[in-house]
């Protein structure tokens, strides 16, 4: 059912937040776990873990293969990102997950990045094409509702509408918000500030 059709009727929407864990071997390639927390609206209903590489190129496979091969691919309605990076550089292609898993894909930000640190970031590590192309495939950034988010495969207003219904409190849904702490949690022994 559509994300509009969804907020007028009221009913629960299913969502996946990934984010990624603490991590403190800084050398690229070395493993970054990342959680997958699934919520419907708020209430946690489930949890996926895997691991991804610093600074590498397969978020986005990851993601796809996390979701797909478990037992919410069918349940859920939207993905929620952390941002557009895990694990230092390691660019996600929202473009590509919104085809491969036919559901909106949505990257919330706490505030508008700095872009030319991004790019001097991207520069400085291989396939800089392709994830500079990554980066500009997600579209503009949305400010809306309290939300920075960019988005693919919904438009914007309703997406904005979306993310109010899964946050319980503040400008992190509840899906993001779980899956920082509960990932740093596991990684450092106890849960974070920020989340």
């Amino acid at each position: 059912m559509e994300l509009a059709k969804l907020l007028s009727s009221g009913r629960n929407i299913r969502v996946i937040g990934f984010d990624d864990a603490h991590y403190a071997d800084k050398k690229r390639g070395s493993d970054v776990h990342v959680a997958g927390i699934v919520c419907s609206n708020t209430r946690f209903e489930g949890m996926l873990w895997d691991t991804i590489a610093k600074d590498g190129m397969d978020s986005t496979d990851r993601f796809i293969n996390m979701l797909s091969t478990s037992k919410f691919a069918a349940q859920v309605q939207i993905i929620l990102t952390d941002g557009i990076t895990f694990g230092g550089c390691n660019v996600v292609d929202i473009e590509k997950l919104n085809h491969v898993l036919e559901v909106p894909v949505v990257t919330v930000m706490r505030r508008p990045p700095d872009m030319d640190r991004f790019r001097y970031v991207v520069d400085q590590l291989p396939d800089q094409e392709e994830r500079w192309r990554r980066v500009e495939a997600a579209g503009p950034i949305h400010e809306m509702d309290g939300f920075v988010f960019q988005v693919y495969g919904e438009l914007p207003k309703t997406t904005a509408r979306v993310l109010r219904r899964l946050t319980d409190q503040g400008k992190v849904p509840e899906a993001l918000r779980l899956a920082h702490l509960i990932g740093t949690a596991i990684k450092t022994g106890e849960s974070g500030k920020r989340a």
